[in-house]
């Protein structure tokens, strides 16, 4: 299987894991050892301003404050990720070639607290991970679409209407997707 780094994962409706019903997951590393995705489209009731304000950082910017956390995955729900399309040298940014960053450093949330930070920005809590061979497992298995990545669907389509809008790369209306999975 070809890497899906810088892709879209898209649940299929018949998506049997309660973590990723009806998700889209960015894909931020995918080799022989795994894949690291954010999921894009689970906001928590936390807002950013919390993170700064456990951070003791100030919060010069309302409205970048007020953005809902997004719950990233289920791995490590306490570890902080920041997408962005920045060529600002964070100090831990995955591949900063992609389309989309992620950075995972603290450097980047003290840069957007004082608004000098990336924008737009997503922040996210928590990643999506898979072993080796796992994701290509599950892909067999019909529980996942994928699409190269359209930073417009991190950035400036609204939470609510991510998961279509990805799937509608594909030329897709998820909604008329039964919710079974078969083989033919």
């Amino acid at each position: 299987m070809r890497s899906l780094q810088d892709h879209f994962l898209i649940a299929m409706p018949a998506m049997g894991d309660p973590n990723f019903n009806e998700t889209v997951t960015y894909i931020c590393k995918h080799d022989d050892e795994g894949a690291l995705g954010i999921v894009i489209n689970r906001p928590t009731e936390m807002a950013v301003r919390d993170i700064f304000e456990h951070l003791s950082l100030d919060v010069p910017n309302p409205e970048q404050a007020a953005q809902r956390v997004l719950s990233g995955g289920p791995v490590q729900p306490d570890r902080g990720f920041v997408l962005h399309q920045a060529d600002d040298g964070f100090e831990s940014t995955f591949n900063p070639e992609a389309l989309v960053k992620v950075t995972v450093s603290v450097d980047i949330l003290a840069a957007m607290a004082r608004g000098e930070g990336p924008a737009p920005a997503v922040v996210a809590l928590g990643y999506a991970g898979w072993g080796a061979g796992q994701l290509e497992s599950e892909f067999a298995a019909n529980a996942w679409l994928s699409t190269p990545v359209d930073p417009a669907i991190i950035f400036n389509t609204s939470i609510e209407h991510r998961w279509r809008a990805a799937a509608g790369l594909l030329g897709i209306d998820i909604h008329q997707i039964t919710n079974y999975a078969g083989h033919a």
